[in-house]
């Protein structure tokens, strides 16, 4: 049953990121499955299911934002009350995985949480994940079950090659996001540079030099997510030091905590843009950042998962 075609699908979502899920019903021409997230007063997650899903392709639209603990303990226990009301077949649809930074071990004695969070979501009944930008590609090994890694880079590109700006250089804010930046650049028909940074402990960074050539040159920083956004703005702020005539910025997913609004606010950045994953409160939405959606990408996705069409044929 489970890899053959089902009559039928439904999509649920928990409270982590309603309006995203709403779109992507939308497109999908279906509404949004009967179901309810609710917490007990000491703060434990309830999950009331209103309809049946016996059979059916149920597809869980959550990113595990923040609160990062309280959206994947939705996620779990959606996918349990699924997996126990007899769904053909679950599908966790994870814009934003959280815990994907946590990939390997740095030092002695560090967790993988993402291998944990992987090992969580298959014990759950998770029969697939979706899922977009992974911090590190790898964690699609993580699974023992299918994982379609989505990718946000033709969306920004998209938008990008629309504002026609003149001598763009797209440029790597570390050297963990240089196959990002060279995957932005082919498109675009632009050189690479690479930030070459150090990080003196989490969410601090500190820039040391610039490799490539940028001076009087428009310049694309390209990131998969954007946190306290110290990374992105220290090199945005030394680029346009080193003689860079425009700066601008994207990113896959707005995490956007601590202090990212007043850094991006007071940084070199002309414009941030960003996509959907995650929500962005509407009182941390500047003039500066631009937001464009990802719905009709996991719409299309979905669609072709129920019918069993080919998912690679979204990056031709």
């Amino acid at each position: 049953m489970k890899s053959g075609a089902f009559a039928e699908y439904k999509i649920f979502t928990g409270n982590s990121h309603t309006k995203l899920a709403e779109e992507i019903a939308a497109i999908m021409g279906k509404p949004l499955g009967k179901l309810s997230v609710n917490t007990f007063s000491d703060g434990e997650i309830s999950v009331d299911l209103w309809e049946t899903v016996r059979g059916v392709d149920a597809y869980i639209v959550q990113p595990t934002c923040n609160p990062v603990n309280n959206s994947l303990m939705e996620l779990l226990i959606m996918i349990d009350a699924m997996k126990r009301a007899s769904a053909g077949r679950i599908n966790a649809v994870i814009p934003y995985y959280g815990y994907a930074r946590q990939d390997r071990k740095t030092k002695a004695r560090d967790p993988i949480t993402a291998k944990l969070v992987a090992n969580l979501l298959v014990a759950a009944g998770a029969d697939r994940v979706v899922s977009m930008d992974l911090h590190a590609s790898q964690i699609q090994g993580y699974f023992d079950i299918p994982v379609d890694h989505l990718l946000g880079i033709p969306i920004l590109v998209k938008y990008f090659k629309q504002k026609n700006l003149d001598n763009l250089v797209v440029v790597s804010p570390d050297h963990g996001s240089v196959t990002r930046a060279r995957n932005m650049a082919q498109p675009l028909h632009a050189p690479i540079a690479i930030v070459d940074k150090r990080r003196p402990e989490p969410n601090k960074s500190e820039i040391m030099n610039i490799i490539g050539d940028i001076e009087g040159k428009t310049c694309l920083l390209v990131d998969d997510m954007i946190d306290t956004a110290g990374t992105i703005t220290n090199a945005a702020n030394a680029l346009k030091d080193m003689g860079a005539l425009e700066v601008y910025a994207c990113a896959t997913h707005p995490i956007l905590s601590g202090p990212a609004i007043e850094r991006i606010q007071s940084s070199a950045i002309k414009e941030l843009v960003l996509l959907n994953t995650a929500p962005i409160p509407d009182e941390k939405m500047i003039d500066k950042m631009t937001l464009l959606s990802v719905a009709p990408l996991f719409a299309e996705a979905m669609m072709r998962i129920f019918t069993n069409d080919s998912i690679s044929k979204l990056f031709d």
